[in-house]
């Protein structure tokens, strides 16, 4: 397994600014590279195989337009991750508008969910994954609780609208599993996978300069 330089070029293939956080606090500045995919659930896919796809798919993506690039002989790490709030087996992703995110806070209070992160890397052309799961406990929630959280904004672009990592960990009583994999992106699972490619965050500082 060959080691890799941390001048290798590191490629976040997500949007999401806490995924971006959650690097930089590693001291890990990447280029964020957001895929294009569709991120419809496929009949009868399961919420584990759904993020399990989606964080893969785009991996491969975002590492295969790399390599069609001008810097396509230069090793590259990408980073793609997928969140999802899964109860009794029902995927709730982010919500259309603020009413629906009241009913997945509804469906959420006084009750556990799943929280699940696909997680993928690919190190010169090799992709591997995993799917972190983390059980979160909420408290009930009254309906001025909920009217208050929709005003702040907070929920609109979240899984299961809510942020713990904000104003939504007023409602968690209880986590059973990783912290970061409910914000988005599982470090301590991040760190293995890319140690089985030859790649360990534990080295020191990362540039994700590209370079042209």
């Amino acid at each position: 397994m060959p080691e890799y330089s941390l001048l290798v070029p590191f490629i976040l293939a997500s949007g999401s600014p806490r995924r971006l956080q959650l690097l930089r606090e590693l001291d890990i500045e990447p280029v964020v590279v957001p895929p294009d995919i569709d991120e419809t659930p496929l009949p009868a896919e399961t919420p584990h195989a759904h993020v399990e796809r989606l964080a893969l798919a785009k991996c491969r993506v975002v590492a295969d337009a790399q390599k069609s690039s001008s810097n396509a002989a230069d090793p590259v790490v990408v980073v793609a991750a997928d969140t999802i709030v899964s109860i009794d087996g029902q995927i709730l992703g982010k919500p259309t508008d603020r009413a629906h995110a009241a009913r997945h806070l509804r469906q959420l209070s006084d009750t556990t969910h799943q929280v699940m992160t696909g997680v993928a890397v690919a190190v010169d052309g090799v992709s591997v994954g995993h799917v972190e799961v983390t059980t979160v406990r909420f408290a009930a929630l009254t309906d001025h609780e909920i009217d208050w959280y929709l005003a702040t904004g907070e929920a609109d672009d979240k899984a299961g609208s809510y942020a713990m990592q904000g104003r939504g960990g007023l409602f968690v009583t209880s986590i059973d599993g990783s912290y970061d994999n409910v914000i988005g992106l599982p470090r301590r699972q991040l760190s293995f996978l890319l140690s089985s490619l030859g790649v360990n965050l534990r080295n020191g500082k990362w540039s994700g300069t590209l370079g042209t």
